[in-house]
């Protein structure tokens, strides 16, 4: 489930601090994990873990760590955000003896996650969305995320390259921060490599609503736009009619490329399994995995998928060389830079982490289409 990085309370740059330094500590590559009590780490998914999106970007991180020998894995699909995720937590716990929960839905946090963590202080839970609060919560609770425009940069840069009129789509859920991040990041990406690109945007007002969305891509299709990209917690839907319709596409969350295998070009995605990973060490290690773990790609916690049918060569070297920027610093955000309506907005470049693009919540011009 997506989240909106407004309403949390912690410092982007106090967050990459702990969590780059831990993750650094204890990242290793998959091995051997010698735990001297049997290692259990338990998922839980707010819908199906083969949706082509946000849940399927967790699940496939799981079956990196159910290969690696010691650790056990144990998942739960299609689990609301009700009293349903508690009673999920707990069976793991007390039927299959889970050392780690790792609750991937928004809305598990407050009040399940955190009044189970509180009534079983021997068991770590994690959960993906910013949202622990080291004042207030549980101590064997914690947050990890990753800041996902930094992909739709690449995306951008790709699809700019890729089109040959300079009109992108996007089909978005809603305008929150998040995911005006990562359309304004499409755009930022898209004009560094042609300063004409232009991305016509429509919010679906759900973040699952196939019918909307399919309905929305035809519309961008319709308006002249030649490659869609998309936030949705499901794309498979976005990806498919354009595909049909032959127009290429962008990723979000999921390796989407079976499903558009002649106009797919690259997508965004989070790399979970860095840190599912790095919790597995530091649990066979007899440590604590870090309460908090962000980042992008400089922590490897981001990745492109690669690249389809629908890139051109020009696309995938402009791509590539983004992404060594990106795991360098080079920053997204270069201002100075005004909203779609003529407001300036940010006044000088930005690092990629810096606590102020918390607060976003305008489209930048080049951009077509309204926040309300």
């Amino acid at each position: 489930m997506s989240f909106n990085l407004t309403s949390h309370r912690l410092s982007r740059r106090g967050v990459l601090r702990t969590g780059a330094a831990a993750l650094a500590a204890t990242l290793l590559p998959a091995r051997a994990l010698l735990a001297q009590t049997p290692l259990v780490i338990g998922a839980v998914y707010v819908g199906p873990r083969d949706d082509f999106g946000w849940n399927q970007s967790h699940a496939a991180a799981m079956n990196i760590l159910r290969d690696v020998p010691g650790v056990t894995v144990v998942e739960e699909e299609n689990v609301a955000e009700t009293n349903a995720v508690t009673q999920t937590m707990e069976s793991m716990i007390n039927l299959e003896g889970a050392n780690l929960i790792l609750a991937t839905s928004f809305g598990y946090y407050s009040p399940f996650v955190v009044e189970t963590a509180a009534k079983y202080p021997d068991v770590q839970f994690r959960h993906c969305a910013p949202l622990w609060n080291p004042e207030t919560d549980p101590a064997n609770a914690g947050s990890y995320f990753s800041y996902l425009n930094q992909a739709h940069y690449v995306n951008g840069v790709a699809a700019g390259l890729s089109s040959p009129t300079g009109l992108l789509g996007f089909v978005a859920a809603k305008p929150v921060q998040t995911v005006l991040s990562n359309v304004n990041s499409f755009l930022l990406g898209a004009r560094s490599v042609n300063p004409d690109a232009r991305v016509r945007v429509i919010f679906t007002g759900e973040w699952s609503m196939p019918v909307r969305e399919a309905e929305a891509t035809n519309a961008l299709i319709d308006a002249g736009c030649d490659v869609i990209g998309c936030h949705v917690d499901g794309p498979k839907v976005v990806i498919e009619t354009a595909e049909a319709r032959g127009v290429r596409t962008c990723g979000h969350n999921a390796d989407l490329s079976p499903l558009a295998p002649n106009g797919f070009i690259t997508g965004a995605e989070s790399k979970w399994e860095t840190v599912y990973t790095s919790y597995a060490e530091a649990l066979a290690a007899g440590d604590t995995p870090p309460n908090l773990i962000s980042g992008g790609y400089h922590n490897d916690m981001l990745r492109n998928t690669a690249f389809g049918a629908g890139a051109t060569p020009e696309a995938i070297a402009a791509a590539e060389a983004a992404i060594a920027g990106l795991k360098d610093g080079k920053p997204v955000y270069v201002g100075p830079l005004k909203d779609n309506r003529g407001n300036l907005v940010i006044t000088a470049t930005m690092d990629n982490y810096a606590p102020e693009l918390e607060s976003m919540d305008y489209l930048l011009e080049g951009i077509i289409g309204s926040t309300t």
